[in-house]
């Protein structure tokens, strides 16, 4: 599995998120231009998984997220953090929609 994902964005749509299912998981939300807003779990509290989780986010459409994309992984926690990680190694912060809350505790990734 590659440490970033790849998976081609997804319009944050409800037919699209319809295609889910209730599977855990997480999720980057994204811009008209791919640029990540946010980095999220659907995780065992999650009401309907990732289908849930997208739902909401379509009705609020925080920070003006536009797309979507998802990871199906029961390890969703491990790998939520993997990707802050990630984009704070790739750009330096934490994604837009991230600093709004206390930031978890993070380690660093070691130079690839």
């Amino acid at each position: 599995m590659a440490i970033r994902m790849t998976k081609p964005w997804r319009p944050l749509e409800a037919a699209e998120i319809g295609r889910l299912s209730g599977q855990l998981g997480v999720y980057q939300l994204a811009d008209d231009q791919g640029h990540v807003l946010g980095i999220a779990m659907a995780d065992a509290r999650t009401l309907f998984g990732l289908k849930g989780e997208l739902e909401k986010a379509a009705r609020e459409r925080p920070g003006g997220a536009s797309h979507f994309r998802v990871e199906v992984n029961q390890q969703y926690t491990t790998r939520y953090l993997e990707l802050l990680m990630l984009h704070v190694a790739d750009h330096g912060a934490l994604p837009l929609l991230n600093r709004q809350a206390p930031p978890p505790r993070l380690g660093r990734l070691s130079p690839l």
